[in-house]
């Protein structure tokens, strides 16, 4: 019934803007292709080949060639890019990791608004619900990019754009996709998207998605005999997104207004290893975004960016069995967690002769609360337990001034015309932790034609989240609270240094080294009685050692690593491309960093790996870092039949796991996972303009891999598509 009033409203808007169709010419409104240009790099339209940074695009027509069910699939194929859980069952939380940064140190924007999660600990958005309904492009920007986009982009910026107005007249695009992910599972998926663009530039558009999966046992039966009691089951999925756009586009000017909805529901694990048959996530995110642009003369355009999100997931777990005789654990529960972000952004955007520049302002606010609720009930009786954060009112806002200027070389003297240089800083106020200042240099050179040299001097930020600066928490024993109000943001500063060649887009290559240092790194941590010795802590059964948890400003994480690409139009029928990226890095704590106001002088042990810091700690062991390769192979017998061979390779890496050994609680360790490649074969095939059937086999020889300890992924997974556009 929903769907049915969403495509009422969007047609009834398509019937009055069709009244007023004759009254204008039909010229009067020019479409431009915008494959070859960028506008995330400098937040201005840019020739792609000119960006003197590590940037691509993934067009639409990219997307449709890659088949994949979402964002994050997209995205695990890109030139640094990892993305964990994008191999494992769909609704499994998928995190990208960019670069060898963390994945709270990756900005992911939508039509240049930054996607949260406030409610999470550290304030990342989960891959998985990004959906590529109405996605018109994928723009990447790699390295650290806080000049221009605030907090978390450390490691760099995606921004997902959607679809705007389309040539003149009524455009329908249907798609069904059915197959199955591996043994016993299987997946469907069907969607609509409907766009009306006027001759004026009026357009209007609204899109329904309906995703379902019956899905794979998530975790990983490593039992070796039949004595464990076991319920093994199978962990479905099921998403439906919504979209509605209108928005109007000429010469001097775009206005528009978009709206997502997101609906999932999971089914979802205790924990690696072990299974849960009782455990359901659900996940409801409400999204708008707004924009207007205007051309005043051909030297200044004005641009104001917003957006708002809502969401709210739910966790309930109910009593689990136990036993084969029917027996539970007479537990039940429910974590219900709330957020709100809101995004107001103005910029100017300047362009005279050899000088282009943006100068802009805006604050992004965000809230979240957390209610929770337990019942147990054993021999020893019945406990309950709620919680509600509400009272708290939990809040921040930061605040922002930002301004890039690049000046071409000609602009000064003619004999510079191949040098250029960019320089931009940003000021940023948290009502929090206070004022950080993040800037960058960006000086390239054009060695000839096609080729550009380039070098990056930049830093960054990511602020802590409100539930690292409020969690209110507390131990018995100390009034230590596990939100910590005086943490500061960590800090980054990067350096890289690039070369890029484009020969008339048949040939296309680039390399680049970077290195980045990011301090302040913020650490979850137990605490521990100061008085007694690291080493008797937890001995004395009659005595509690114990002092809480909290965050802390601890740690300095170093990565740095190479990347090249390579792309060949080799004829008319065979093109060919490949990306490879290395990184290593390693992790230092040193206790003079510890705040001891907030510790009252207590030993801090890391949760991360188990360590003290009653001494200086490093380590290379960086987890989910590893080096990625891909290759792509494409042939075009005729002009209507597409083949495509895609290898990806992931190296060996370290993930985490919980053990019980290290201190009195124990802590994550790290172990190594095996390496990996994957072989997918796809092929498209068009019948004529308007329908298009596409197959695709992923992990051809069925390759046994792990994306994180404990949790499976897909085995051998075949796809069926048929696409209808009008």
């Amino acid at each position: 019934m929903k769907t049915f009033f969403f495509f009422a409203f969007v047609l009834v808007g398509i019937s009055f803007a069709q009244q007023a169709d004759g009254d204008i010419a039909d010229d009067s409104l020019t479409v431009f292709q915008l494959d070859d240009v960028m506008i995330s790099a400098t937040r201005s339209a840019k020739n792609l080949h000119a960006i003197s940074r590590s940037v691509d695009v993934i067009s639409n027509a990219q997307i449709k060639d890659f088949m994949h069910q979402n964002t994050g699939e997209l995205l695990s194929l890109q030139t640094g890019i990892f993305v964990v859980g994008a191999g494992q069952n769909p609704g499994m939380n998928q995190a990208l990791f960019m670069r060898g940064a963390g994945s709270h140190q990756t900005a992911i924007m939508v039509d240049g608004v930054r996607l949260t999660d406030p409610s999470t600990v550290n304030n990342v958005a989960d891959l998985s619900e990004l959906s590529l309904l109405g996605t018109d492009r994928l723009e990447i920007v790699r390295g650290t990019h806080s000049t221009l986009f605030g907090s978390s982009a450390v490691g760099g910026v995606v921004n997902i754009l959607s679809k705007k107005n389309n040539t003149p007249g009524m455009h329908v695009d249907l798609n069904g996709t059915t197959g199955t992910l591996g043994h016993g599972s299987f997946l469907h998926s069907e969607n609509v998207l409907i766009n009306y663009s006027h001759t004026s530039g009026l357009y209007l558009s609204g899109g329904v998605e309906n995703y379902s999966v019956k899905g794979l046992d998530a975790t990983v039966d490593t039992a070796t005999t039949g004595s464990p009691y076991k319920n093994r089951d199978k962990d479905d999925f099921a998403k439906q997104d919504y979209i509605g756009k209108i928005g109007y586009s000429d010469e001097t000017s775009d206005f528009y207004f978009s709206y997502k909805k997101n609906s999932q529901e999971t089914d979802i694990d205790r924990t690696a290893f072990i299974d849960d048959e009782n455990y359901t996530l659900k996940f409801d995110r409400n999204f708008f975004t707004y924009g207007a642009a205007y051309q005043i003369d051909p030297y200044v355009e004005l641009k104001y960016i917003g957006g708002y999100s809502d969401l709210k997931r739910g966790a309930v777990n109910d009593s689990s069995l136990v036993d084969a005789s029917g027996g539970t654990d007479h537990t039940y529960f429910t974590d219900d967690y709330s957020g709100t972000s809101l995004t107001n952004e103005l910029q100017a955007n300047l362009s005279f002769v050899g000088i282009e520049g943006v100068i802009g302002a805006g604050q992004y606010k965000e809230t979240m609360n957390v209610q929770s609720y337990i019942f147990s009930w054993s021999s020893f009786g019945i406990f309950e337990s709620k919680t509600n954060l509400d009272t708290l009112n939990l809040q921040s806002a930061l605040t922002n001034f930002f301004v890039r200027f690049e000046v071409d070389g000609s602009a000064i003297d003619g004999s510079l015309n191949n040098l250029s240089l960019g320089i931009g800083g940003r000021l940023n106020k948290h009502d929090a932790y206070g004022t950080n200042v993040t800037y960058e240099i960006n000086p390239s050179y054009r060695i000839f034609e096609g080729g550009l040299l380039y070098a990056l001097h930049s830093t960054g930020f990511t602020a802590p989240s409100l539930y690292q600066l409020f969690a209110p928490n507390l131990y018995y024993t100390s009034p230590i609270t596990r939100g910590n109000k005086n943490l500061q943001p960590e800090k980054s500063s990067s350096f890289e240094i690039g070369y890029k060649m484009s020969i008339d887009d048949d040939l296309r290559f680039s390399l680049a080294y970077f290195t980045t240092e990011v301090s302040n790194s913020i650490e979850y941590v137990y605490l521990w009685d100061g008085t007694i010795g690291v080493d008797t802590l937890g001995n004395d059964f009659l005595r509690d050692d114990y002092r809480g948890d909290t965050y802390l400003n601890v740690g300095k994480v170093t990565t740095s690593g190479f990347e090249a690409t390579f792309h060949s139009t080799i004829s008319k029928q065979i093109s060919f491309a490949c990306n490879f990226t290395y990184i290593t890095g390693t992790l230092q704590y040193a206790p003079a960093e510890i705040n001891t106001t907030h510790t009252s002088n207590h030993h801090v042990q890391l949760f991360n790996n188990g360590a003290f810091l009653n001494r200086e700690v490093e380590s290379s062991t960086l987890i989910r870092r590893p080096v990625t390769a891909n290759l792509v192979g494409t042939y075009r017998p005729i002009s209507d039949l597409a083949l495509r061979l895609d290898c990806r390779i992931v190296g060996e890496r370290y993930d985490v796991f919980f053990d019980p050994k290290l201190g009195p609680f124990g802590a994550l360790g790290s172990a190594p996972v095996e390496s990996y490649l994957l072989i997918d074969f796809s092929q498209r095939y068009s019948f004529d303009d308007n329908v298009t059937v596409s197959g695709r086999i992923e992990n051809i020889f069925d390759k046994k891999y792990s994306d994180i300890k404990g949790f499976a992924t897909r085995g051998r997974s075949f796809y069926v598509n048929v696409h209808f556009g009008l």
